[in-house]
């Protein structure tokens, strides 16, 4: 029997949705939610799938959520669209902040979504590519639980703290990376415990400090930042963009709010639009970029996201990909009639 289960869309769809809502999301919620985790499944991105199913549900078990929010728009004057999400789950809170956001950047030719009081447990990538789809650039931040220790420390201080950015591209997937300021995500981490299996190198520490393969170890230490000093500076500018700067909390608050009990990170989120038609002309700076890809192609290298593409392609032909454990343990999250 094959390990991997090929599903159509629509019944995975399904069945997150009657999962969600038995554990006391409403539909908008449920909607929102299960579009961001079977993205992440159709492209082949495991920490990022459905396997956050476990992690939505485990953090309404913990009151970490407030399962009554309904995100509003405060404001939208200028630039800057304010969402307030009211401790509820950071997607619905998203899409709700979607559309004004574009219209401000097409507006303005640069605009900021603010989210604040979310809980954050997915990928970045899907906002990014809401926005390249309308045409426009974006950069994306976030902090999440400390987690990870700055370059020269032991302790954990710092988030994962991803970083996203997309590029839209004319009749082709867009330019898009989203990736953690730690040495592999935290999603990845805990896959690796669920497989038992060791972690690369370099990608944290143990409770003494001292460099750690195993996983259940860093969870006890810290995870590191990719590249050293690097990372570790780009992973404060997130806390200080993403965090201080738009009134909401750090990576150090949102764990000090989980009390060690392992829900979802709470904090807020912000997103950067970017109209290239108002900066200057739209077909030059296209143009220009797509040189820049065709010149990086050229020579053998790989654009970000092009295996998560394929993944994607593969999907709509053969069906999604979920391994059958774990379509299995989220079907045993049904509630008994």
């Amino acid at each position: 029997m094959s390990d991997l289960l090929y599903l159509d869309p629509a019944e995975i769809e399904a069945l997150c949705k009657r999962v969600l809502h038995q554990h006391g999301l409403d539909e908008a919620h449920a909607a929102a939610i299960t579009r961001v985790v079977l993205a992440g499944q159709r492209d082949d991105c495991q920490s990022h799938g459905i396997y956050r199913i476990l992690d939505v549900v485990r953090t309404i078990s913990l009151g970490k959520v407030n399962l009554q929010a309904q995100p509003q728009v405060l404001e939208s004057t200028g630039a800057i669209v304010k969402v307030e999400a009211d401790g509820g789950f950071a997607p619905l809170a998203f899409e709700c902040g979607l559309e004004p956001l574009a219209a401000s950047a097409r507006s303005h030719g640069l605009a900021a979504l603010v989210i604040r009081h979310c809980v954050h447990f997915s990928a970045l990538w899907p906002e990014i590519e809401a926005l390249t789809d309308r045409g426009l650039a974006a950069l994306a931040l976030t902090p999440s639980h400390a987690w990870v220790a700055p370059a020269g420390g032991r302790g954990p201080t710092l988030g994962t703290n991803p970083i996203a950015f997309g590029w839209p591209r004319p009749g082709t997937d867009p330019y898009v990376f989203d990736l953690a300021t730690s040495a592999i995500a935290r999603g990845d981490l805990e896959l690796h415990r669920r497989a038992g299996s060791a972690l690369p190198a370099a990608c944290g520490v143990d409770e003494h400090g001292q460099p750690s393969t195993d996983p259940l170890a860093v969870m006890a230490g810290a995870m590191l930042t990719f590249g050293g000093h690097k990372g570790s500076a780009l992973s404060t500018m997130v806390e200080l963009l993403a965090g201080a700067l738009i009134g909401d909390w750090l990576s150090l608050e949102s764990l000090a709010f989980d009390g060690g009990q392992g829900a979802s990170p709470r904090h807020g989120e912000l997103i950067l639009a970017f109209d290239p038609a108002v900066f200057g002309d739209r077909d030059t700076a296209i143009a220009r970029a797509e040189r820049l890809f065709a010149a990086i192609e050229g020579q053998g290298a790989r654009l970000p996201s092009q295996r998560r593409f394929a993944a994607r392609a593969r999907s709509r032909e053969h069906g999604i990909a979920v391994p059958r454990a774990l379509f299995n343990e989220i079907e045993a999250l049904v509630l008994p009639a």
